[in-house]
């Protein structure tokens, strides 16, 4: 397995996967559409591709992934994961650069093998390269798989954001 940037030729191969993310995800709780949110997604994908903040993890037919259960559902491009980051650009001051990893996606075949350890380590570094003090991820309250792998990683709790369904007028009036 490899850890290699992204190229252009693979914004379609991180379209679906970054669909298929996106999918799994809502049954953690995730409101995002994966269908509905292709093309939105793909000028992101792009960019992060253009400027260097999406790796791929890519295998080929001689790699051998310890821990992979699907060498035979290979993807024709090799690509078993991407991550894409950044540096934080919220426009006001800290007390630390914030490098933020927005999409952590290993394919279903390839979890358990070190896919996403591996992202991760490379993303991480090239944040520190780039002047982040400290790296935030973010994972839904329920996705108790990605928070563990987060915390055997060093990343501790940080933030904790709540949602409530709002219930209009219409629906209050008619349950009384």
């Amino acid at each position: 397995m490899r850890i290699e940037p992204a190229t252009s030729g693979d914004v379609d191969a991180l379209v679906d996967a970054w669909a298929d993310l996106a999918e799994t995800q809502r049954e953690y709780g995730s409101h995002l559409d994966s269908e509905a949110n292709r093309e939105a997604i793909r000028p992101i994908l792009a960019y992060h591709v253009v400027s260097g903040t999406c790796l791929v993890a890519r295998v080929d037919e001689t790699d051998e992934v310890e821990g992979a259960a699907g060498s035979d559902g290979r993807p024709a491009d090799g690509i078993v994961g991407f991550v894409n980051y950044g540096l934080e650009e919220a426009g006001l001051e800290g007390d630390a650069t914030r490098g933020v990893i927005h999409n952590v996606y290993v394919d279903p075949g390839f979890r358990g093998a070190g896919v996403g350890s591996s992202l991760l380590s490379a993303a991480e570094a090239d944040l520190v390269e780039r002047g982040a003090d400290v790296v935030a991820i973010e994972a839904l309250a329920d996705n108790e798989a990605a928070r563990r792998l987060y915390r055997r990683r060093g990343y501790a709790l940080h933030r904790v954001q709540y949602e409530r369904v709002t219930e209009s007028d219409t629906n209050s009036k008619e349950e009384d």
